[in-house]
């Protein structure tokens, strides 16, 4: 119902909330990081690792506990190839680790300690994080145990590369600041959730670091805590990302101007049974359009090993339809 106003009458003036100094502001923001602190840092731990052969110090990175019984989150590239792997907990306990998995594809890992008494932090949903909110980083940076900082979620759904050469997606860009030794250590919101795994800082440059989204952490972390390793398909194609004639999109109405170009083929692969031939031009997978290798490896994961799906690739400037199954990728590929 609209509001009525008699003649003569004014319409009531809109009440201001009351303003918020600075100072209460600040106060309130001190209180949050202060509370996330006490939540998390019990759960954040420092990792030293030695390798074979290894002459000068130790190398060191950050995890933390997400289980009750000692299984702990970190990089990869923190522990891969160690000979052996110590940490100490935030209550300066130091104990031996092992390697549960590793997956360097997604720069991930799990170790897991024996000890009494831990207690492990919960894991957030990235998929509901908004650019601006709250980010804060807890790690060991050159060695300083349970170092804190603090800043925004700067950007969603950034992509970069792991050491493996292969591309991550959902990488979170945040300004909280990092340095090496921050690596594994927790990305957390203001609930004490953790919402990324703190992975890489881009130098010269500063304010600009990465994280990997809770969700892909969780997702491999069962992998590894199952199975040791993170299953994914293969199809047997050596490839690289090429534009397509601007004749063929346009004739076949293709939703991409780009796909993957076949340059090799492994004998006796899945490629090579589909009929896939060098020069060939890959551009749907499942009636997905493929717009490159990256396309491509991102669909190729655990859930396509066995399954029959159809594949669209272009032969010279004939579009052709087939089937592949893709077979479980082995770690000597």
């Amino acid at each position: 119902m609209h509001p009525v106003f008699q003649p003569g009458s004014a319409p009531a003036e809109a009440v201001s909330p009351p303003l918020v100094s600075d100072g209460e502001l600040l106060d309130s923001y001190s209180r949050t990081i202060s509370s996330v602190v006490q939540e998390v840092a019990p759960s954040v731990v420092n990792i030293r690792v030695q390798h074979t052969g290894q002459t000068g110090p130790a190398g060191s990175g950050s995890g933390f506990l997400i289980a009750p019984d000692g299984f702990i989150l970190t990089n990869s590239h923190v522990v891969r190839g160690a000979s052996r792997i110590d940490v100490t907990l935030a209550d300066t306990r130091t104990t031996s680790a092992a390697l549960v998995g590793e997956d360097p594809d997604s720069d991930l890992a799990v170790i897991r300690i024996n000890a009494p008494n831990l207690k492990h932090v919960r894991l957030g949903d990235s998929g509901k994080l908004s650019v601006g909110q709250i980010a804060i980083a807890l790690g060991s940076p050159f060695g300083f145990q349970q170092t804190v900082t603090s800043g925004i979620v700067s950007a969603l759904g950034r992509s970069m590369r792991s050491q493996s050469g292969r591309l991550m997606d959902d990488i979170i860009q945040t300004d909280a600041a990092l340095n090496p030794g921050n690596s594994g250590g927790p990305l957390v919101n203001s609930r004490g959730e953790v919402i990324g795994v703190n992975t890489a800082i881009i130098l010269p440059a500063q304010g600009i670091c990465f994280a990997i989204a809770s969700n892909t952490a969780q997702l491999v972390a069962g992998w590894l805590i199952a199975e040791g390793r993170v299953r994914r398909s293969w199809i047997g194609v050596a490839g690289q990302t090429a534009p397509l004639h601007t004749r063929v999109v346009r004739y076949y109405r293709l939703p991409v101007s780009r796909g993957v170009l076949v340059l090799g083929i492994e004998p006796g692969s899945p490629a090579e049974v589909a009929g896939l031939q060098v020069g060939d031009m890959i551009v749907a997978f499942k009636g997905d359009p493929i717009s490159g290798m990256d396309e491509m490896q991102k669909r190729l994961m655990a859930t396509e090993i066995g399954i029959a799906s159809p594949l669209t690739y272009i032969r010279h400037t004939e579009k052709i339809d087939t089937t592949i199954t893709p077979r479980e990728l082995t770690p000597n590929r």
